[in-house]
């Protein structure tokens, strides 16, 4: 049996255990956690040190803080296992039940139906259901910020990081209008700024592959860009690798990930799935998990920003920096508008 499957194969195991454990614990004990919830873990597993690693952080301390038992539910493929993966979680005793597998959202209101007992949240998608919230980020504006900001990065002289060519470059994990939301936000943002700007876009199809992400950025830097944002989970590895390679820059996503090659990550879309998750707890919690709604977590809520230029503000011209804040006021206000793939399909800048 293969390790990751060994790995998953304990964690489910484990989960049964505490279930079972716990309902006879909430007898003798008054103070023992009387509620459990599940944790589907997304493609790029965990340890992807981005969008599901962030995630499992927030649902640790959400457990902690709020006295629910629980634990992450993890396959090697949960596109193909999604339904055994959630039939699972629904008779394993959770009662709580957060997906981060956005393919999991065509599936999830037949099961969610026949388990209403079980309280349901998925991530980047919408799934319909009394008993089912739905939680969506405008990614799309975060990752017009990070557009505007490489547009202008790649027109700075005196930086080796930077060449001539006004060109910069995007790569998604699948093609799908759940990653072309970021795609389309940081070619409008890039444009907006500069409309001569080329933007190079590649898909790695897939959220667990560094060696792609490397080769595609790769390909990216040798083609004239010189700032790569990835979109593409652990897939993501990869392009800083090759960003630190070509003394080019890359911009990460879903976490602050500019730790990870130190000088090198000009930025970092920060998309709170832990903020997400924290918030399903806490209601599930208190009593409050309120199903059939689509909750939406955009700049002015914290739910997606860029990161705080630890490693790389010396780098980055006090202007733009001062223009990207007046961005961001720009989209709160309603003054900028940002294109949503998903609600308002593809735009003239991207092909479906």
């Amino acid at each position: 049996m293969p390790m990751k499957t060994r790995l998953v194969t304990t964690t489910l195991l484990l989960v049964s255990a505490l279930v079972a454990g716990c309902a006879t614990d909430t007898e003798d004990t008054e103070t023992a956690p009387a509620r459990k919830a599940a944790l589907i873990i997304a493609q790029g597993g965990i340890g992807d040190e981005s969008y599901n690693d962030l995630a499992v952080s927030g649902f640790a301390a959400a457990a902690t803080d709020f006295n629910v038992e629980g634990a992450p539910i993890e396959t090697d493929d949960p596109v193909a296992q999604g339904e055994q993966m959630l039939r699972r979680a629904a008779t394993t005793g959770f009662g709580l039940v957060i997906d981060l597998e956005f393919t999991h959202g065509e599936i999830l209101p037949a099961i969610a139906a026949e388990y209403p007992d079980v309280k349901w949240a998925i991530v980047n998608t919408e799934a319909k259901g009394a008993n089912v919230v739905s939680i969506l980020f405008d990614e799309q504006d975060g990752s017009y910020l990070a557009g505007a900001l490489a547009a202008m990065m790649t027109t700075v002289t005196g930086n080796p990081k930077i060449n001539p060519d006004k060109k910069i470059g995007v790569i998604g994990g699948t093609k799908s209008v759940g990653i072309d939301k970021f795609v389309s936000g940081y070619i409008q943002g890039a444009k907006d700024v500069d409309p001569a700007i080329e933007v190079l876009v590649s898909y790695s199809n897939g959220f667990g592959d560094p060696n792609k992400g490397s080769q595609l950025a790769t390909s990216m830097f040798d083609q004239g860009a010189d700032i790569v944002y990835h979109v593409a989970g652990g897939t993501g590895a990869g392009v800083f690798q090759a960003a630190k390679a070509a003394n080019h820059y890359a911009i990460g996503v879903d976490t602050d990930q500019d730790d990870l090659a130190p000088g090198f990550v000009l930025t970092s879309m920060v998309k709170r799935t832990d903020l997400a998750v924290r918030r399903m707890m806490a209601a599930y919690a208190d009593g409050t998990f309120a199903g059939g709604q689509t909750v939406s977590l955009g700049i002015k809520d914290g739910g997606v920003s860029l990161s705080e230029f630890t490693q790389t503000k010396q780098d980055i011209p006090p202007a733009f920096l001062a223009k990207v804040d007046q961005l961001k006021t720009a989209i709160i206000n309603g003054e900028v508008k940002v294109w949503n793939v998903i609600s308002q399909g593809y735009p003239s800048w991207l092909a479906g």
